[in-house]
């Protein structure tokens, strides 16, 4: 007998189900980015501790990620049943179908957009509402078919929680968020491009333009290469215009060489695991050096008052 998707929804239990709409949110993927905009938070004022932003700003930062997540696996959900990596998501397997997670999708995004425009302010929830669109809509919807320079592009949606952060305190846009963005922007295709080398067959499989698939192994590593200097160089910007003590340039430049010693490890070594082990260390990476930053801030904060 065949069994229809909304069959198999029928026969979940209610925690499943439940861990089901929450894998369509990528909880992962959104608490990196929430700890992003944790630090832009925490940096908008180091004298202070802005429980209104980390509360409330985070839940409605969270709630819109999530909800750019759960397009995502909508708009990919043909490409997705076709990956090894990804055909056991909900939507391809009939945990959830596309209806009910598009209502779930779409109440969620506009519940978190509503709490950051009434109780954060106006500026954070249309940065917001720019970030959700670029992801789930510029991103999804068009780049990652039509060029393999997709990440590259529509990494800038994903680099914006640190500003997020920053406006939902200060209700401005200044440098250094600014800065911050750009560092994860540059750190995005080095931390991604990894990950497709090593799954480089499920992206020719469901013919999705990423650039191991397009331009081969080679190419992808000498440009993870060179993506992992451009961004070593723009960590040290803060601290090249004075916003920074010694602390996080030190710990820019330490873990800046760890992930040339990654990529170039990549580049040159016959091993398969590179990849992958690069792809790991690109995520801890991004945690202790926006971590090194929170500290320096705030111990600079100290020393000043």
């Amino acid at each position: 007998m065949i069994r229809l998707p909304h069959m198999e929804a029928s026969r979940t239990s209610g925690s499943e189900l439940a861990r089901a709409y929450l894998e369509l949110c990528k909880p992962k993927v959104v608490m990196v980015m929430i700890f992003t905009a944790l630090v832009g938070e925490l940096l908008a004022d180091p004298l202070a501790l802005p429980i209104r932003a980390l509360i409330l700003g985070n839940l409605g930062i969270a709630m819109a990620a999530g909800s750019a997540a759960a397009i995502n696996h909508l708009i990919d959900q043909r490409l997705d049943a076709r990956m090894a990596r990804t055909r056991r998501r909900p939507i391809p397997t009939g945990l959830i179908s596309s209806g009910p997670a598009l209502v779930f999708a779409l109440a969620l995004g506009a519940a978190g957009l509503i709490l950051l425009y009434t109780l954060i302010n106006p500026l954070t929830a249309v940065l917001t509402f720019a970030s959700l669109i670029g992801y789930a809509v510029i991103y999804t919807g068009f780049l990652k078919r039509a060029t393999s320079q997709n990440i590259v592009i529509g990494g800038l949606a994903g680099a914006a929680p640190p500003l997020l952060g920053w406006t939902a305190v200060t209700d401005r846009i200044e440098a250094l968020p600014v800065l911050l963005v750009m560092i994860i922007f540059v750190w995005t295709p080095p931390h991604f491009w990894p990950l497709a080398i090593h799954r480089i067959e499920d992206y020719r499989r469901a013919e999705v333009p990423m650039l191991p698939a397009t331009h081969g192994e080679v190419h992808t590593r000498w440009q993870v290469l060179f993506y992992t200097t451009l961004m070593v160089a723009v960590t040290l910007v803060p601290a090249l215009i004075g916003l920074t003590s010694f602390i996080y340039p030190a710990a820019a430049l330490t873990l800046g060489g760890m992930f040339l010693f990654y990529s170039i490890a990549m580049l040159v070594s016959p091993d398969p695991s590179w990849p992958m082990r690069t792809f790991r260390f690109s995520i801890t990476y991004i945690l202790l050096l926006f971590g090194a930053l929170v500290i320096d801030s705030y111990l600079m904060a100290a020393l000043l008052s």
